[in-house]
């Protein structure tokens, strides 16, 4: 292995070509401690809840500077209690985890889906959003370790089917705002169940109405106001499960995508005031390329072609592609996933989350993709297909197209599981990026990332403060990349809130940020390979 990455770095140094990386994912669950397993309560009567599996959140809760993992878990909904619950695991370095569920109180036992971090109140304390089927939950951040349930005082309990959810400072105010995208209207009591030439199969979504979305305005005091149509959303009804912010016009606020399953999917544009105007349709990112609504599962921005401009990938079902939108910074996107060498691999697979993150460190962003059937009998009903299936791991050449490694990319990549949420942040704390799966009825997968670290160098920032929704911009030479600070992507989930850039062979860049306060600051002469904090208005990195 070490001459392996000797070899790469001197490929690196006398090629101009884009080396294919030397990189692989190790499976780490047994050792990190990760003991979780995902209860769906999955059975004979194909209750439509069990299929949607759930979300996973990489987030520092107790802001020791390294990642925490809360994983959200489901239910028996045919039992009184199965002992299932969503679980926190503390990071104590050198992959060891510790369940300290019990001691922080944030053990919920509904049907949990998604989840989503953000300190709603600002004070200095990542707070938790749960959404469920069935009343959702936000647990607020004590900063001694310990949690509480505030959501009926901050008045943000959504009854509905709830799916993805995310914060962010729409207003520019210095608090944080909260979407919440709400599924279908389905219910046990009136659950009638589906077949497929006889064979008894999870209904299509379309059996079910779609639910309009939930937007709340935080009024600074701890609370919210419930603002969706004040606010331009609710407009429609729709099916919605994927939710991110992410400034895509580039203008300094947070505009928003939702992904719909069969549905067209949302863009909503930020006026810069916390109104928003709905544009998928005038932006060509409602449907597909063919002009058809697709089943939109997880959604993520990315900037994979370093142009600056926030390009999206949502992914979809069986048999349709998932989607690559290049954005073409003039209100309007392309789509480029036919021409990105990812449609083709992706047709087979019935895909949830995503995300868009540097694995190998060469300063181009890499695409993984967790798939899974919802059919645990679907080879009885397609033989096409299988109910586990691999994850995807889209290596990026640099020139705007992608290729599948996962198969080469080590046991992590090896497993076969019907796979949903997903997550990426540096676990372990050596520069790269690691990723963690959620799986429908399983453990947890916890995936170590073995070569990043020396594939090329790297630069990771913690932005102190009302720092969700900031961008920033890095130059290295003629490169420039771009990323901002995001709570709630990829299926029902959250990635590490920390920034990290891979870099190739550059040791020292340039960096601009953007905070949504409107505040820019630069820093030059940054040298590589470092853990920096930023705080807004101080104008000196400091180490970490």
């Amino acid at each position: 292995m070490k001459i392996a990455h000797l070899f790469f770095s001197i490929f690196l140094i006398i090629s101009p070509a884009h080396a294919q990386p030397a990189v692989t994912f190790t499976d780490a669950t047994a050792q990190s401690g990760v003991n979780f397993r995902h209860e769906d309560g999955r059975g004979y009567k194909k209750y439509f809840v069990e299929t949607l599996g759930s979300g996973v959140a990489l987030f520092d809760y107790d802001n020791d500077n390294d990642i925490d993992i809360y994983l959200v878990n489901g239910a028996d909904l045919d039992a009184a209690n199965t002992g299932a619950m969503n679980r926190l695991y503390r990071n104590d370095g050198n992959w060891q985890f510790v369940d300290v569920t019990k001691a922080s109180r944030v053990g919920h036992r509904g049907y949990g889906v998604g989840v989503c971090a953000g300190d709603y109140d600002n004070d200095g304390w990542l707070d938790i959003y749960v959404t469920n089927f069935g009343p959702n939950v936000l647990y607020r951040n004590n900063g001694d370790g310990t949690f509480t349930d505030t959501t009926a005082a901050a008045g943000v309990d959504v009854p509905a089917w709830s799916a993805g959810c995310a914060f962010a400072d729409v207003d520019a105010d210095g608090t944080l705002e909260l979407y919440v995208a709400n599924y279908v209207t389905f219910s046990v009591e009136t659950h009638t169940p589906c077949r497929v030439n006889g064979i008894l199969v999870y209904c299509s979504p379309r059996a079910y109405d779609g639910v309009k979305d939930v937007f709340f305005r935080n009024n600074g005091d701890g609370t919210f106001t419930e603002a969706t149509h004040e606010a331009g959303f609710g407009t429609f009804a729709a099916r919605g499960l994927g939710v991110t912010f992410g400034d895509v016009d580039d203008d300094g606020d947070a505009d928003l995508y939702v992904a719909n399953d069969a549905d067209a999917n949302f863009l909503y544009i930020n006026d810069g005031t916390g109104r928003f105007q709905e544009q998928s349709q005038l932006a060509g990112v409602a449907l597909s390329e063919h002009g058809l609504v697709e089943n939109g599962m997880g959604v993520a921005f990315g900037d994979y072609d370093n142009d600056t401009r926030l390009d999206l990938g949502v992914t979809n079902f069986q048999h349709q592609t998932n989607t690559l939108y290049h954005n073409d910074s003039d209100g309007f996107f392309t789509d480029r996933t036919d021409a990105s060498r990812t449609g083709t691999v992706s047709r087979p697979y019935l895909a949830w989350g995503v995300n868009f993150f540097d694995f190998d460190q060469d300063g181009f962003q890499d695409i993984f993709v967790a798939n899974g059937h919802i059919h645990d009998n679907v080879t009885l009903i397609d033989s096409s297909t299988t109910y586990a299936q691999r994850n995807h791991l889209f290596w990026n050449k640099g020139d705007g197209t992608f290729i599948d490694v996962a198969e080469e990319s080590g046991s992590g990549l090896a497993l076969i599981r019907s796979s949903r949420g997903s997550a990426v942040g540096d676990l372990d704390n050596d520069g790269d990026l690691d990723i963690v799966v959620s799986n429908v009825g399983e453990g947890v997968d916890m995936l170590r990332n073995e070569g990043g670290d020396r594939a090329g160098n790297w630069l990771t920032l913690t932005l102190s403060g009302a720092a969700i929704g900031a961008r920033v911009l890095l130059t290295a030479g003629e490169q420039r990349q771009v990323r901002e600070v995001r709570s709630g992507s990829s299926y029902l989930s959250q990635n590490d809130m920390r920034v990290h850039f891979g870099l190739g062979r550059r040791d020292n860049v340039a960096l601009e940020i953007r905070w949504p306060s409107g505040t820019v600051q630069r820093f030059a002469d940054v040298q590589a390979n470092r853990f920096l904090k930023v705080v807004e208005g101080v104008d000196e990195l400091m180490g970490l």
